[in-house]
């Protein structure tokens, strides 16, 4: 196999020609190689897919407190981010740069990990997690592999660096970047020994805090595909999510034009509810009210009351849709005729508001608050069709 196409990506790579990245390399001894970029840009970079963030990654054999120094006498902004860890990120005309002095494990319980530094480029590949991710390019667009990553990168092929138990120890959350990995850039297909070692680990993972897991979580529900990564895990005894959902989870990827995390969220909380799912990976109140919004409409969708969907949830109406359909195991032929039904749909503005009443002799407070809702309700049932006369009308008799 040539790796020519893949290695001129990083030479002819826009982010690493940009004017400040060679700037911080050769800030840091970058000619001389003893800073190098590395990880997910490098990789994905190899792979020619597209990264939203410009931001970067840089592994040296400089000191942090060096990595500072050198910054502040050049004018570039320094600031200690993970000074204890060796890391420092440094910001050059709106460029971010994570810097980060090349380490080894010395101990770790799963969580934290004590380190030295060092200048073994090789010793610090072998403390990253998976083999693709030990990939590092010089400020020439020279790629350094000392672990021959390269080769996986290509094939598709997520394993863990040497001993995949060991590497689980070192950081528990490896559990679930190795399946987020699988999916994103793996094609759904497991590592054998990896996928043994993380159905090992099942049991010990209660140490990750919620927010890391939660963090995970997301980012590998916001895939494309990911519904056979969710069944591996739950296979392996990482995910407490019944078949039912992976099912309904895997209709919906399977038909849905973008799936997205808000949707799948709304189908695995039609399951569990949103408060477990919430504490258990720490979602925020956005994240559960777009789900909990989509959720309300898919439920209007599925008894039909296809007026009200379109009225109170038109933002989300499109993933409302799909989620009913994997809720109720629709055919796409239901589907469609769902669509049409609600594309004919014309959705007027409510025709009377408060001071409507108030000028009709009700007096404010709660009471015209319900009142007003429950004329709202009747528009809505008779599709639209009550007018401002017949609405008010109807607030007399009542």
């Amino acid at each position: 196999m040539s790796f020519d196409p893949a290695t001129r990506r990083l030479t002819d790579a826009d982010w690493l020609a940009r004017p400040q990245v060679q700037q911080l390399l050769g800030l840091l001894d970058g000619e001389a190689g003893r800073t190098r970029a590395v990880g997910g840009i490098v990789r994905d970079t190899i792979l020619d897919r597209p990264r939203a963030e410009a931001d970067i990654d840089l592994a040296t054999e400089l000191l942090p407190n060096e990595v500072m120094a050198r910054a502040e006498d050049a004018g570039v902004s320094a600031y200690p981010t993970g000074i204890e860890h060796g890391t420092v990120t440094l910001r050059l005309d709106g460029q971010l740069a994570e810097v980060t002095t090349l380490r080894e494990d010395v101990d770790t319980d799963g969580r934290h990990a004590v380190v030295s530094y060092g200048t073994d480029w090789a010793g610090d590949a072998a403390r990253r997690d998976f083999t693709l991710n030990a990939l590092y390019v010089g400020m020439d667009g020279t790629l350094f592999d000392p672990l021959g990553g390269l080769a996986d990168c290509l094939a598709g092929r997520v394993r863990f660096i040497g001993d995949a138990a060991r590497r689980i120890e070192e950081d528990r959350l490896r559990v679930y970047r190795f399946f987020r990995f699988s999916a994103s850039h793996g094609s759904e297909s497991f590592d054998a020994e990896g996928l043994a070692a993380c159905a090992a680990a099942a049991g010990r993972l209660q140490t990750i805090s919620a927010e890391r897991v939660g963090a995970e979580m997301k980012r590998m529900l916001a895939l494309r595909r990911v519904a056979v990564t969710l069944k591996a895990m739950a296979g392996a005894g990482i995910l407490p999510i019944r078949p039912e959902t992976i099912a309904r989870l895997h209709a919906y990827e399977r038909r849905a034009r973008l799936p997205n995390l808000a949707a799948r969220l709304a189908l695995i909380i039609a399951d569990t509810g949103a408060s477990p799912l919430k504490q258990a990976w720490r979602l925020s109140n956005e994240d559960i009210d777009a789900a909990e919004s989509i959720l309300a409409v898919a439920g209007f969708i599925r008894d039909f009351r296809l007026n009200e969907a379109a009225y109170r949830h038109p933002a989300v109406l499109a993933d409302g849709i799909e989620v009913a359909a994997a809720l109720a195991g629709w055919t796409d032929a239901g589907k469609s005729a769902i669509i049409e039904q609600l594309r004919g749909l014309d959705v007027p503005r409510f025709p009377i508001g408060g001071n409507d009443l108030i000028a009709h002799g009700l007096v404010p407070g709660k009471a015209l608050g319900s009142e007003l809702e429950r004329l709202e309700q009747l528009w809505v049932a008779s599709g639209f069709a009550l007018t401002r006369d017949q609405l008010l009308a109807e607030a007399a008799r009542a």
